[in-house]
């Protein structure tokens, strides 16, 4: 019996502007059972960054159901409320995006804890010491995010999204900004947290290397599944 985590239902959204309408998610249905890596492929505008934010609670869809570990997130197309997304995104998601995200004028240390600010799971976060030693940053602690590389910039934002312990993992591009080298560490460290984890796992990528990682590739073109 699968453990599905999440799950949508013709799932759409559409952008109005002026006379035109614009639909970056065409009625998308799939499940994502927990601890699957799941990667989305396909052409510039073809709704992979869109469904991943609604997946995520990131953006309201204009219509469809979402579940979210068996609770109703859509329903006819309507959110719950602020005031029930945020906690949710807190407690069960990370985030990692093509841009790094740092804080520039904080350390590497600051930057990993800065979700303690809004939110810390008794219990369940990790120290920085702890996300740092995994992440090969034990000796960058100290340093701002002006004296890293590409790669160890990416692995800080990786380090901030899973202190938490989250339960899904949604990837945007986490190595667009990279080259080979560091791209192929980002993906053996994604690979590992799905693997040795149990994380599940959300990504949008243009990497053909990258999106082989993962235990499904999912294909979208025109906003619809291919």
């Amino acid at each position: 019996m699968t453990d599905i985590q999440i799950q949508a239902k013709d799932l759409s959204k559409v952008y109005v502007r002026g006379s035109e309408k614009i639909i970056a998610v065409n009625k998308i249905t799939l499940e994502v059972d927990k601890g699957d890596f799941v990667s989305f492929i396909g052409p510039s505008g073809s709704g992979k960054t869109t469904l991943l934010h609604l997946l995520g609670c990131l953006d309201d869809p204009t219509s469809g159901e979402l579940s979210i570990e068996g609770r109703t997130v859509v329903s006819d197309g309507k959110s719950l409320p602020e005031s029930k997304l945020s906690p949710l995104r807190r407690k069960l998601f990370g985030y990692i995006f093509q841009k790094f995200y740092l804080i520039p004028t904080l350390t590497v240390k600051e930057n990993i804890l800065l979700p303690f600010a809004f939110h810390r799971k008794p219990g369940l976060a990790m120290t920085a010491n702890e996300v740092a030693e995994r992440l090969g940053l034990s000796k960058r602690l100290a340093h701002l995010p002006k004296e890293l590389s590409g790669g160890e910039m990416q692995r800080v934002a990786i380090a901030r999204a899973i202190i938490n312990r989250p339960r899904i993992l949604l990837a945007d591009e986490p190595t667009g900004n990279l080259d080979s080298k560091r791209s192929e560490e980002i993906s053996e460290i994604l690979s590992d947290l799905n693997r040795s984890d149990g994380l599940t796992i959300i990504l949008v990528t243009h990497n053909p290397k990258l999106a082989t990682k993962a235990h499904r590739i999912i294909e979208l073109q025109d906003g619809r599944i291919i």
